[in-house]
């Protein structure tokens, strides 16, 4: 059995039945709390800070409701108020909240790798949880994307799984990446402009195909990433429109998948330029049965690193 996590800040390298045994807890925890109808008390007790340094909806309420769900106490840290805005150093802000005796810190960052950081020089038992630092990993993202999938299609190894759009600055395309390689996905096919591809060395096992048509066709699942707009104005992409007719999921391409291909999207999603509304909204479409299992994959990382 793979040993108990003190901290999550990657799924790269993590152990095959370390993820299985987080998904398996995800649905355990969906069904003992009802759907989230019932609270449960395994983490009574426990205090749970959100240390966002990035704006954020989904993933900081997202945890916040995964940790009052099991319990905890929860204290949401407003930096626009705090002392880091008065130029504290990181490290300072860290050992004052030590102080104050957390037993987790939630923490999401511009720059990549904050969070091994914030582990290397904590002085306590406080765990860190990576909820997502620069371009580099989204560890919980990764996790509910892969359950998500899961529950349609648990057969891995017979699955094709397109990334498609800006994954050179992703981290949940890393994570996505790390996790459905660990579970035993068949083939990972990666889509996107040249100027939004990875290196081709950062994942030599993936496939690189810039043609959507061509990378969509007989696909299991398709994971659309979000279109920073502000990169459309300082790089050569093309236009919304233009885009949209060469990397955007609409109808017609959603047909050369696989049949009941599933449709994701981590949010927030740009309609016309990345993914067209009526299958956004459609029948294939997982993106709110993802939304939904991020609470309770979040509350299985909570339940893993904090349960007595």
């Amino acid at each position: 059995m793979s040993p108990r996590l003190r901290h999550l800040t990657t799924l790269e390298n993590l152990p095959r039945a370390t993820i299985e045994r987080l998904l398996d807890r995800a649905e355990a925890l969906r069904d003992a709390c009802a759907h989230g109808t019932r609270k449960l008390d395994v983490l009574t007790g426990r205090t749970v800070l959100n240390l966002f340094f990035e704006p954020s909806t989904r993933t900081r309420t997202s945890f916040e409701l995964a940790a009052r769900r099991l319990g905890a106490d929860v204290i949401n840290f407003d930096i626009g108020f705090s002392s880091t805005s008065k130029g504290e150093e990181l490290l300072d802000t860290l050992h004052t909240l030590e102080a104050m005796h957390l037993d987790a810190i939630i923490v999401r960052h511009k720059h990549s790798g904050t969070p091994e950081e914030l582990v290397h020089h904590a002085m306590s038992g406080v765990s860190v949880i990576n909820a997502g630092d620069g371009n580099r990993a989204h560890p919980t993202q990764g996790l509910l994307d892969a359950l998500t999938i899961r529950q349609h299609r648990p057969d891995f190894e017979n699955l094709t799984v397109v990334i498609s759009g800006d994954i050179r600055h992703s981290r949940v395309a890393r994570s996505d990446i790390h996790a459905l390689t660990t579970l035993g996905v068949k083939e990972i096919r990666l889509c996107g402009p040249a100027s939004l591809m990875p290196e081709p060395d950062e994942f030599p096992h993936v496939l690189h195909i810039d043609d959507f048509d061509q990378a969509i066709g007989g696909a299991d699942a398709v994971i659309m990433l979000r279109l920073q707009k502000e990169r459309m104005a300082s790089t050569d992409l093309p236009d919304e429109a233009a885009y949209f007719s060469r990397y955007g999921l609409d109808q017609r391409r959603l047909a050369l998948a696989a049949k009941g291909c599933l449709v994701m999207h981590p949010g927030p999603i740009n309609r016309g330029i990345e993914i067209a509304s009526d299958v956004a909204d459609g029948a294939q479409s997982r993106i709110l049965e993802q939304v939904g299992n991020g609470v309770f994959v979040r509350m299985a990382v909570l339940n893993e690193v904090l349960a007595r």
